[in-house]
């Protein structure tokens, strides 16, 4: 973005009295992280007022801020925008500049994988298009329209995250972004306790068509037949199915993973062989969502084959790490649901790229009353012939570790409520001949194990 003040009080429906002609280059809500020429935008929290930090914010680059109405006390000879809410006035001027903006627009939700899909679908389109993604985790209602307000005006693809956490949420997101392609890589189990049940949880991602151009295109995970439901309830979608069966426009199957990577073969809309430097039958399935999209913008089959190639994903996401003590680590503990867990489980399970398997699970968080059987479920893919050792981290593990005490004797089962210390001592054991699996839920911060095998 780069516009005028003037500019924006047009898209605010106001008008400035003095600094007209300051040129935006960009926008940001924390002067820690703001940037030459951007606007600052303050918000009132119950923690703090951001009003407090407009000077700090303009002696840091900022070339124009936000003051609402009602705040007092305005710094005066600086450049500001007068607003009733700030929030409303980022959404409202993100809103003007998306409906002016003639970048494609792609939006992804899903319990799991948005990360992830977004990462693998921007690098499989970086060699043929100008594309930006949604930095870090903004992807909610202030996150997305700093992203869109950030945006450079020449972007030929915009992917935007579109998180959430009740009814309504990707609604509103999507009514903001307009995407011309939507997604919905999967439904899990994350928010059943604000959602309810898996239906509830499928309604609400199936808002993101709400806001869809009359023309865009849904790609769904057509493997859950709780998405294939809505489908084909919804008369005149546009939607296409992706997945490991062979019922999808486009699945995959042969897929085999090596110290490198996948390599997987596809048949439907894109028939071939194809490799992304990324391990996980999970992550092969978010590789058929970018194949589609990429598909859909017009590149040819052998485009997309050396694109993925070359696609790194967003650290923490089966990220590869040679620890200290000669294992092969691989990081997943960006984040963690029961389906996500289970198929990381799958994939060390029948991994063949080192013979010892250790599993480093901590806590599912946000799954509500049922989570004591979310945990024992992930039982069911734990086998003492497959898994070498289990190391457990968290209160909620807890339940987990009583079932699996049943197969595992002490010296390959281990759980700690809140000491990583032992879990970090236990894989000390760990040699070259190993590969260890670390995965849990954000706020377990399971990094701090891996951290002591960093070299």
């Amino acid at each position: 973005m780069k516009k005028t003040l003037k500019q924006l009080a047009t898209w605010l429906n106001d008008e400035v009295q003095a600094f007209g002609d300051t040129v935006v280059s960009g926008i940001s809500i924390d002067t820690r992280t703001i940037q030459q020429g951007d606007l600052f935008v303050p918000f009132r929290g119950e923690q703090a007022n951001g009003h407090k930090f407009v000077l700090q914010a303009f002696e840091k680059g900022a070339a124009a801020s936000l003051w609402q109405k009602d705040e007092p006390n305005p710094p005066v000879g600086v450049p500001l925008l007068f607003v009733d809410d700030s929030e409303i006035a980022l959404q409202q001027m993100a809103r003007a500049y998306r409906n002016e903006h003639k970048a494609k627009f792609v939006g992804i939700t899903g319990s799991n994988g948005k990360t992830s899909t977004k990462d693998i679908l921007a690098g499989t389109l970086a060699p043929f298009f100008k594309v930006q993604k949604t930095i870090g985790n903004f992807n909610n209602q202030l996150g997305l329209p700093i992203t869109i307000l950030q945006l450079d005006e020449d972007t030929d693809v915009a992917v935007l995250e579109m998180g959430m956490s009740g009814f309504g949420e990707i609604e509103f997101l999507t009514k903001l972004a307009c995407p011309h392609i939507t997604v919905i890589t999967n439904i899990g189990e994350a928010h059943m306790q604000d959602l309810g049940s898996r239906e509830g949880i499928t309604k609400a991602k199936f808002e993101i068509i709400q806001g869809m151009q009359e023309e865009g295109v849904l790609f769904y995970d057509g493997d859950e037949p709780l998405l294939q439901n809505l489908v084909i309830q919804k008369e005149n979608l546009h939607a296409q199915s992706f997945g490991l069966e062979p019922s999808n426009l486009l699945y995959a199957e042969n897929i085999k993973a090596t110290a490198e990577g996948s390599s997987f073969t596809t048949h439907g809309s894109i028939e071939g062989d194809f490799f992304i430097s990324v391990l996980g039958k999970h992550q092969v399935k978010n590789t058929l969502i970018a194949m589609l999209i990429a598909q859909q913008l017009g590149l040819s089959d052998e485009q997309i084959r050396e694109s993925l190639k070359h696609v790194v994903l967003t650290d923490m996401r089966m990220q590869q790490m040679d620890g200290t003590n000669g294992a092969l680590f691989i990081n997943d503990a960006y984040n963690a649901a029961p389906t996500s867990v289970r198929a990381a489980i799958q994939f060390i399970a029948s991994s063949t790229i080192r013979p010892e398997k250790w599993l480093v699970l901590g806590d599912m968080l946000e799954l509500g009353q049922d989570e004591q059987r979310f945990h024992e479920e992930l039982a069911q893919e734990i086998h003492a012939d497959q898994i070498s050792y289990v190391c457990l981290y968290g209160p909620r593990m807890a339940y987990l570790y009583e079932v699996l005490k049943k197969r595992f004797d002490a010296e390959r089962l281990l759980h700690t409520q809140d000491d990583y210390t032992p879990i970090i001592d236990k894989l000390q054991q760990a040699s070259n001949e190993s590969i260890v699996l670390i995965k849990g839920s954000r706020g377990m911060k399971l990094e701090n194990i891996l951290n002591q095998f960093k070299a």
